[in-house]
């Protein structure tokens, strides 16, 4: 991972598009073993569901509330780049929300409807938006097999009304065609190991996955220390998150693959 991952000129990029891509998040050697240790974790295979989307597909997700201390994941969501870069971003002290592995399998992965992080973190007791998410591609993500899309700016909308559109909570259609008529729509297509982050407001959806190759991500989601939730919900309240050198992120994941090997 970069030492240093934003600058305050990038801070001002985010506070204006709503996200912002870091291309190279993870060297490449970390990229590799995220993806070796993404693909033999057999809880990860085991505690995978399916959400409906709507549109005739499924799309599968791990999510955990728990911040392992032996994984790569772990390791990825303290390291100290990343959480100096969600302060920066946000403007305070930063937790851990959750992270969760979307999961898109070839020719039958499913789409993620439009929606806010916010419009379901809303309904969990947070009062604010001061949130955000940093997405990590364990595969190469394109355009054929259903990456990540953004409307630029829409961020600066507010909270928009959601409803139930097959198993997630998708944002009202007439205002996203009205977004969609006024801001630009961006498809945020990465390689393995670069990132996006985006802020907690920020309009996204992906499509199905109509290719030959997966595209599974690792997303980490941060909420602020001023935006404890006032309420108990299935995501944690506010605890102080452990930051770690990044250098840890290679360690950890060589010795979970070591840990993998011998118990198969």
């Amino acid at each position: 991972m970069q030492p240093k991952i934003l600058s305050s000129d990038d801070r001002q990029r985010f506070l204006q598009d709503g996200y912002i891509v870091v291309p190279e998040f993870l060297t490449q050697a970390e990229a590799s073993l995220l993806k070796r240790v993404a693909r033999m974790d057999r809880e990860l295979a085991s505690d995978r569901m399916s959400r409906a989307d709507g549109e005739g597909g499924s799309v599968d997700l791990v999510v955990r509330n728990e911040l392992p201390e032996d994984s790569i994941y772990g390791a990825i969501v303290r390291a100290q780049p990343l959480v100096e870069a969600m302060e920066l971003l946000l403007d305070d002290e930063v937790y851990h929300y959750h992270h969760k592995m979307i999961l898109k399998e070839p020719k039958v992965g499913g789409a993620w409807t439009w929606h806010q992080d916010y419009g379901y973190w809303y309904n969990n007791g947070c009062l604010f938006p001061d949130m955000g998410s940093c997405m990590i591609a364990v595969d190469q993500a394109t355009r054929e097999n259903g990456c990540l899309q953004v409307i630029r700016g829409s961020h600066k909308m507010g909270r928009i009304d959601h409803v139930q559109r097959g198993d997630q909570t998708g944002a009202d259609e007439e205002r996203i065609a009205a977004a969609l008529e006024r801001l630009e729509l961006v498809h945020v297509e990465l390689e393995p190991g670069s990132a996006v982050i985006f802020h907690g407001n920020t309009l996204h959806r992906s499509d199905q996955n109509v290719s030959d190759h997966p595209r599974w991500a690792f997303i980490c989601c941060y909420n602020t220390k001023r935006n404890n939730p006032w309420k108990e919900s299935k995501h944690p309240r506010y605890s102080y998150l452990e930051r770690w050198p990044a250098e840890r992120i290679t360690e950890i994941a060589e010795r979970q693959l070591l840990k993998n090997h011998a118990a198969s």
